[in-house]
């Protein structure tokens, strides 16, 4: 014969307890709201709220923004007037640029004419006042120094030597030194000319040593 399991009259057991417990809470919560009761838990637990007003900040004014900018309205259009050139077909093209001038030619410069030749004459002798020779040194008559010194003298305008100087030596410096004193000391000379003028002008003399004895 079978049995039936023991554990079913527990479980409904318990099952009814949780279930008696559940109805019971609620029916307490009830009550409680009814009574006024709530109100005054809530009170002793959180305590009495206080409610603040708390005043705004005043405000800054914010500067006024600056006027917009002034946009100046443009003029009104105005076409250019048409302006219409009208060129004779066979008339001939011209020119975007001509160039004129009005300086006046330059005539050429008359011809030069060539400098007429300048007629010099050299310095010369005067036959009126006959060369003198210079002394002939001792010393080189003696030695038997003998020969030809050429010099280049300078004639002033009145036929005086200006200067005197050797061109070409004797060979023999006393012979040459004795010629040089004697044409400063004594000659005198025709001056040489330009065109019949007489100016200073060098000119070549030789001066010769001969022995005789």
């Amino acid at each position: 014969m079978p049995y039936a399991p023991a554990t079913d009259s527990s479980f409904f057991t318990r099952r009814g307890l949780v279930l008696a417990i559940i109805i019971g809470l609620h029916v307490g919560m009830f009550w409680l709201l009814n009574s006024g009761l709530s109100h005054q838990i809530i009170d002793v637990v959180l305590g009495p709220i206080e409610t603040r007003m708390i005043e705004e900040a005043p405000k800054q004014e914010e500067p006024p923004p600056p006027p917009p900018p002034k946009i100046e309205t443009p003029p009104p259009f105005v076409p250019p007037p048409e302006i219409a050139i009208e060129i004779p077909a066979d008339a001939p093209p011209t020119k975007a640029i001509q160039q004129t001038t009005t300086v006046k030619p330059t005539a050429p410069p008359p011809p030069v004419a060539a400098p007429a030749p300048v007629q010099r004459t050299a310095p010369r002798s005067d036959s009126r006042r006959p060369l003198t020779q210079p002394e002939y040194p001792p010393s080189s008559r003696r030695a038997g120094e003998a020969g030809t010194v050429i010099l280049e003298v300078y004639v002033l305008e009145n036929g005086r030597v200006g200067e005197a100087r050797v061109k070409q030596s004797s060979g023999f410096p006393r012979l040459d030194e004795a010629a040089v004193r004697e044409v400063k000391r004594s000659w005198r000379l025709v001056p040489g000319t330009e065109n019949g003028k007489p100016v200073p002008m060098w000119g070549q003399f030789a001066v010769t040593f001969k022995l005789t004895d």
